[in-house]
């Protein structure tokens, strides 16, 4: 019982809105360096996205196998993992991953290779609700030279262009850009609009705006910030951004 009561109070729709997420939750190592899935899930939870795109799912050496629970992120916030690249290891795609709360549909998910002298990726997803809204997103994790962001934010807008059927569009995760809006991510702004969210790195004394949301001319936000709990400033080097995304639904 207190279960359902606790997911009826937290509602990931209200009207025509849709909450999503980005989180940067660094394999789940926390400032006191220990490895904590637990924690980012209870952040997941108080937030309350429908849909999350996270980076650093995975650790880097050996097999980059997954940090999170699957069990502790339905249990905690009721986000299921999507599994990008079926391995069975990994969590997502060069750290990427998708979690989708239960009334989330994944019509599509797929990985996209970004240029680079390092491994860096995006994933391209399409989810749907229960009341047939619908929304496309790439989560990403950009590079740490601006030459390279500038190659990647131009591999990030072909793929949109590529799709083939018309979609409100959502571009977010870490940017790696320390300057606003920065010139590594002038294909971005010009055919999205960014929300001003704050500072997000580092959790300890945050100074810059690595983490963005980025949304196509057919939605309207109607709130968005960064979500700066006492779990939060300790769970990982990011602190997670949020918006509430207003989408029309199938009548």
């Amino acid at each position: 019982m207190l279960s359902a009561l606790w997911l009826c109070c937290r509602m990931r729709y209200c009207g025509t809105i849709m909450k999503v997420a980005s989180y940067n939750i660094r394999k789940c190592v926390g400032l006191d360096w220990q490895r904590r899935p637990d924690r980012i899930a209870a952040v997941l939870g108080e937030i309350g996205a429908a849909v999350v795109l996270v980076q650093e799912a995975d650790k880097r050496m050996g097999e980059r196998s997954g940090t999170l629970s699957d069990n502790e992120l339905r249990r905690a916030c009721g986000l299921r993992l999507v599994p990008v690249n079926g391995d069975g290891v990994s969590h997502g795609f060069h750290g990427n991953a998708l979690l989708v709360s239960v009334d989330v549909a994944v019509e599509r998910l797929e990985p996209l290779e970004l240029p680079s002298l390092e491994p860096r990726g995006a994933i391209l997803a399409e989810v749907s609700d229960t009341d047939g809204r619908r929304l496309r997103l790439i989560g990403t994790h950009l590079g740490l030279r601006g030459a390279d962001r500038r190659r990647q934010v131009e591999t990030i807008v072909a793929a949109l262009e590529r799709c083939e059927t018309a979609m409100p569009a959502v571009v977010l995760g870490d940017f790696n850009e320390w300057f606003s809006p920065g010139d590594s991510l002038s294909s971005l702004y010009a055919r999205f609009s960014s929300t001003e969210l704050g500072v997000t790195f580092h959790t300890s004394a945050p100074v810059a705006s690595l983490d963005r949301i980025f949304v196509s001319s057919e939605i309207a936000v109607s709130a968005a910030g960064v979500h700066r709990s006492p779990t939060a400033q300790r769970a990982s080097d990011h602190l997670p951004v949020w918006a509430d995304l207003e989408l029309e639904g199938v009548p």
